[in-house]
């Protein structure tokens, strides 16, 4: 399968929405989803560089026509600024994990393995558990899980996605897959 298609294949988009901090703004966008039953996956809201202004990044199943559909909808709100479907923008995507994990003593340095393969970090450490932080794009996030579910994973808290668009408009992704076609 050609590289870009798995992206336009895609049930999940990911929309970046600029808000004003206005009081109830997030009770308004999410009465609209729960409206129009409209899902969210992922929700992660915070300050932008402008004071007084906020970036939600959403990710939201759905094809096209109902992204479309749902950004019509977002503008009628009041307090919302812009609205951008990111999906198929190059963009640099982030999420954080806080995984805590069963961890008796025979394991600890499979575990560290690991977590140095991924570039985590051991936050916390008691007898029996361990507290890792993970951060990266949401692939990383699901390989991590992957491979610790085996040690016995106790809980797990995720940030959502976060994500902003490149300015080079560059996509990694595409040069990735450019030097894997070549090798």
């Amino acid at each position: 399968m050609v590289w870009w298609r798995k992206f336009f294949l895609s049930s999940k988009h990911t929309l970046s929405v600029l808000v004003e901090d206005e009081i109830g703004v997030l009770s308004r966008i999410s009465g609209l989803f729960a409206r129009r039953s409209f899902n969210i996956d992922s929700l992660a809201v915070g300050p932008t560089q402008i004071p007084g202004i906020s970036r939600i990044i959403m990710v939201v199943p759905g094809d096209q026509k109902t992204v479309e559909q749902i950004t019509k909808q977002l503008y009628k709100l009041i307090n919302i600024l812009k609205v951008e479907d990111v999906t198929f923008t190059p963009s640099v995507e982030r999420e954080l994990m806080l995984i805590k994990l069963d961890c008796k003593q025979n394991q600890r340095s499979a575990i560290m393995e690991v977590v140095n393969i991924f570039r985590a970090k051991i936050v916390d450490l008691a007898e029996n558990f361990l507290i890792i932080e993970v951060t990266g794009d949401p692939g990383k996030i699901v390989a991590f899980e992957n491979i610790v579910h085996k040690f016995g994973i106790i809980e797990v808290a995720r940030t959502g996605k976060i994500s902003l668009t490149r300015s080079s408009k560059i996509n990694s992704e595409f040069l990735k897959n450019l030097t894997e076609e070549k090798l």
